[in-house]
């Protein structure tokens, strides 16, 4: 799940090439959001309660939330591929993993999430992180099926 929809051409292609190569390992789907009218009486807090309203709408009390959040848990590649296998043999339902908007998450969404997941302790692009992220999932497949794409 994303906040705002993907605006740079590079990284929609990117996302749409890893999604169709993911389909193959496990059910996926990507749900983004409406993006919050901003001016100048919506402050980046009333942003982030706005929006961690819409996502808290599209959760459900099963799920089993994961924030992609700059103060996350970071893993290496084969630490990450470890740690998604143990979510889908642990008979969750759905896992949902969100991207943010700009400015994050409110403290309602950060209340709500089971955990909390970091790329890296560099800011990036809230858009180009959903790219990376779909990425690291295929990648993750490719693992714990012992297919070549992966070198270490």
């Amino acid at each position: 799940m994303t906040v705002g929809k993907t605006r740079i051409d590079f990284v929609t292609r990117g996302i749409a090439e890893y999604e169709k190569r993911l389909t193959r390992y496990v059910p996926f789907s990507r749900l983004e959001l409406p993006d919050i009218k901003t001016g100048k009486n919506v402050t980046p807090d009333v942003q982030k309660t706005q929006e961690g309203n819409m996502i808290l709408e599209k959760i459900s009390p099963s799920d089993f939330v994961v924030l992609l959040d700059e103060k996350g848990r970071e893993y290496t590649s084969l630490e990450f591929a470890s740690w998604l296998e143990k979510l889908m043999v642990a008979g969750r339902k759905r896992t949902v993993f969100v991207v943010g908007g700009p400015y994050g998450f409110s403290k309602e969404v950060y209340a709500r999430a089971d955990a909390k997941l970091s790329l890296s302790k560099m800011t990036f692009n809230h858009e180009m992180v959903r790219m990376f992220f779909i990425e690291q999932i295929y990648r993750g497949m490719t693992i714990l099926r012992g297919e070549p794409y992966h070198h270490e």
